[in-house]
C-alpha cells in the first residue's frame, strides 16, 4: 500500500510539474508576443486657401472741434462704404465701430501743447467669405485715398486676418493619409526584421495644427497633422 500510494503521489507531482511548466511557457511565449511591437508616426501635411477673410478698413482724424471731425468721419464712413458695395460686398459683410476718440488735454502724461487736441480713430470691419474679392480690394485700397481718406495699412493692432474654418471637413482624408504613412513606416520595420505588421495596438490623432505657409501668403493655409501608431509585428 505505501508503495502504491508514492507511485501515485510521484505520478501526481510529475503531473503538477509538467503542467506548470506548460504554463509557464506559454506566458513566456504570450509575454514576448505582446513585446514584439512597433511605434510610428504618420504625418498629413496640405495647403488650402483661406475662405474667410477680416479686413479693418482704419483711418485716424485729428482736430480741435469733435463736431467738425464728427462730420467728417460721417463723410469718410460713406466713402468708404460706396467702395465696398460698388465692389461687391453686402451691408451683412461690413460694420462700422464707434469712433474711438483720445483727448490729449485729458491724459496725465501731457506735459505740453500739442497742436490738436484730439485723435479721433475710426474702424470699419469687414469680414466676409469672398477672400478673393476682398484681396482685391485691399490692393486697391489707394482709390481711398484719392478721395481723401488715409487708410492706415501697417498698424499691427488692425491686422487683415484671413482663417480657414472648414476643418471638419477634411479632417477624415488627412488623418485616413497620416495612418497609411504610418503603416507605410511600420511595414518598413517589419519587412527589415524578416517579420510583417499585424494589428493596430494603439493609436494617438495628434493635433491639427493650421498655419500661413509663410508670412508673405497668408491667405494660403498650410494644414498638418500627426497621427502615433503602435502595431504588433508578427513572423
Amino acid at each position: 500500500m505505501k508503495n502504491s500510494s508514492s507511485v501515485i503521489v510521484a505520478v501526481g507531482l510529475l503531473l503538477l510539474g509538467l503542467a506548470l511548466g506548460l504554463c509557464i511557457k506559454s506566458g513566456f511565449d504570450n509575454f514576448s508576443n505582446r513585446s514584439r511591437v512597433v511605434s510610428v508616426r504618420g504625418l498629413s501635411e496640405k495647403e488650402y486657401e483661406a475662405n474667410k477673410v477680416t479686413w479693418p478698413v482704419v483711418y485716424k482724424l485729428v482736430g480741435n472741434d469733435l463736431q467738425q471731425i464728427y462730420s467728417q468721419i460721417e463723410n469718410n464712413n460713406r466713402i468708404v462704404t460706396d467702395f465696398l458695395t460698388a465692389n461687391g460686398l453686402t451691408a451683412n459683410e461690413y460694420s462700422i465701430n464707434a469712433p474711438d476718440v483720445t483727448d490729449k488735454q485729458a491724459e496725465a502724461y501731457n506735459s505740453g501743447p500739442t497742436p490738436y487736441r484730439f485723435t479721433v480713430t475710426s474702424v470699419i470691419t469687414v469680414t466676409s467669405e469672398q477672400v478673393e474679392k476682398v484681396r482685391s480690394m485691399i490692393q486697391r485700397q489707394g482709390e481711398l485715398l484719392k478721395k481723401g481718406v488715409a487708410v492706415i495699412a501697417s498698424d499691427w493692432n488692425y491686422r487683415t486676418i484671413y482663417e480657414y474654418t472648414n476643418l471638419n471637413e477634411i479632417k477624415p482624408e488627412m488623418i485616413a493619409e497620416a495612418t497609411k504613412n504610418a503603416r507605410e513606416a511600420a511595414e518598413k520595420f517589419a519587412d527589415d526584421s524578416g517579420s510583417k505588421v499585424g494589428k493596430i495596438m494603439n493609436a494617438t490623432q495628434g493635433q491639427f495644427s493650421i498655419e500661413d505657409r509663410d508670412p508673405y501668403t497668408p491667405y494660403i493655409k498650410k494644414i498638418r497633422v500627426v497621427t502615433s501608431l503602435t502595431y504588433s509585428i508578427e513572423d
